[in-house]
C-alpha cells in the first residue's frame, strides 16, 4: 500500500473527474491521500473533501504565495479550520524566494505566525521551502525548543541540507521529480537519507513523474516515484511503500491502514 503525503485535490484541475481520480488511487492501492490547503478557501474545500472521501485527510494553511493577502482574521480562521475532524496538520506554509509572489518580510511573518498556531494545536507542519533554505532553517530552529515537527514538502535541497532537517526532527518528502533523467541531486537525497525519514508525495496536479511527465499529476502516479526510489536504494518496492506509509502515519498520528 501507498500513502500520498501531499496533493491538492481541491484544485480546479480535478473538478471534472475528481471521483474517478480517487477511484484510480484506490485501485493503485493508494490507501490515503493528504490534500493540502494553500489559503482559506482551499483549506475549507479540503475539509469538504475529507467528509466526502474516507481515504482523504487534510491540512490547513496559507501558502507563501498568498502571504501578502493574509490578515489576522485569516490566521484565526486557519486555527479554527485546523481543529476540525480529519485535519491533521498546518500547511502548506513556508517561504518562496524564487517566485516572490508575496513580499519576503510578509512571507516570514505569516510563516512564523502559522508555526505558532501549529504549536498551540500540537499539530505537525507541512513546509514549503524554495530558494529560502537558510531563512527556513533559521526560523524552524527558533521553534525547535517548542517541539515543532513536520515534513519538508517537495524537498529541493541537497543531502547535507536534508540531514540537517532530519536532525531537527523533520521528514523529507520526495516528489515525482526524482524520476526525471537529470534529477541527480534529489536522486542522491532519495538514495541516501534514512528510510524512516522519507515520505512520498505527488503534489498533484503538479510535478508529474515519468512516464506521464507533461500531463496532469494524480495520486495513483505515486507508484512511479516509489518504484524509482526502490531502484535507487536497491530494495524492494514493498519495503519502500510499507515504510514510507508508516512514516506518514507516525508523523500525522494516523492509524496504519489495514
Amino acid at each position: 500500500m501507498l500513502i500520498d503525503s501531499h496533493a491538492h485535490l481541491d484544485m480546479k484541475q480535478f473538478d471534472s473527474d475528481r471521483d474517478q481520480v480517487i477511484d484510480r488511487a484506490l485501485s493503485a492501492d493508494v490507501r490515503r491521500i493528504i490534500t493540502v490547503g494553500i489559503d482559506i478557501k482551499s483549506s475549507r474545500n479540503a475539509v469538504k473533501l475529507t467528509t466526502r472521501y474516507p481515504s482523504i485527510f487534510a491540512t490547513a494553511g496559507i501558502h507563501p504565495h498568498n502571504a501578502d493577502n493574509a490578515n489576522k482574521n485569516d490566521l484565526a480562521q486557519i486555527s479554527l479550520i485546523a481543529q476540525q475532524d480529519k485535519i491533521i496538520g498546518i500547511g502548506e506554509i513556508g517561504l518562496d524566494f524564487f517566485r516572490n509572489r508575496s513580499a519576503r518580510q510578509k512571507q516570514i511573518e505569516v510563516f512564523t505566525q502559522q508555526l505558532a498556531i501549529a504549536i498551540s494545536l500540537d499539530l505537525p507542519v507541512v513546509i514549503h521551502d524554495r530558494e529560502a533554505h537558510a531563512e527556513t532553517l533559521k526560523i524552524l530552529s527558533s521553534f525547535k525548543k517548542n517541539g515543532l515537527h513536520g515534513m519538508i514538502h517537495c524537498f529541493s535541497g541537497d543531502y547535507k541540507l536534508a540531514k540537517t532537517f532530519i536532525n531537527m526532527g523533520y521528514y523529507i518528502s520526495i516528489p515525482g521529480t526524482v524520476t526525471f533523467k537529470n534529477a541527480s541531486q534529489i536522486q542522491d537525497v532519495a538514495r541516501n537519507i534514512p528510510l524512516n525519514s522519507l515520505l512520498l508525495e505527488t503534489d498533484a496536479p503538479f510535478l508529474t513523474p515519468t512516464p506521464y511527465r507533461g500531463k496532469r499529476n494524480e495520486p495513483s502516479y505515486i507508484i512511479h516515484t516509489a518504484q524509482k526510489i526502490a531502484k535507487l536504494r536497491g530494495v524492494s518496492f514493498e519495503e519502500i511503500s510499507s515504510q514510507t506509509s508508516k512514516n506518514v502515519c507516525q508523523l500525522f498520528n494516523l492509524s496504519f491502514p489495514e
